[in-house]
């Protein structure tokens, strides 16, 4: 399967929040969002992503661009992580993993010497029209916010 590059239009879902609400990539149109993929809430790697993600939302805010995270984790989880952190936005519930195929983000990782399948650690920036501007498959938790930042 390709991978989605720049000019690609961003695949449409809709999600549970972590407080329960249905949300809508379309709902975003009219502003840039930098949409993320993690593997699994409240761990190491991706706590250190959402919380930079956190620490950078105002200048993210700044540039008009709407943080929103994704990962294979239920409502409940993403509550508590949230909480834990205080990160303040919006995290999915991809249980499914339906939105994270149409990303082409779920394929074989190695863990603990094992392939198993799973959930690329991966961003998009995408535009006000629902165009992916820039997309990182593979990132680095550190590396979220400052490819983003350099791509606007």
């Amino acid at each position: 399967m390709d991978k989605l590059t720049p000019g690609d239009t961003a695949p449409d879902f809709s999600l549970s929040d972590q407080e329960g609400n249905r949300i809508r990539l379309s709902d975003y149109r009219g502003q840039k969002v930098l949409l993320y993929f993690y593997p699994k809430a409240d761990t190491p790697g991706c706590t250190k992503q959402a919380c930079s993600i956190r620490d950078s939302w105002a200048d993210l805010k700044e540039k008009g661009v709407v943080p929103i995270g994704i990962s294979g984790d239920k409502p409940d989880a993403q509550q508590k992580f949230d909480a834990k952190y205080s990160l303040g936005f919006t995290l999915l519930s991809d249980a499914d993993h339906e939105v994270s195929e149409a990303y082409r983000v779920r394929g074989e990782k190695k863990m603990f010497g094992k392939t198993v399948m799973g959930t690329i650690r991966s961003s998009f920036l995408i535009d006000e029209e629902g165009r992916i501007v820039q997309a990182w498959y593979k990132v680095k938790p550190e590396e979220t916010v400052p490819k983003a930042v350099s791509a606007l």
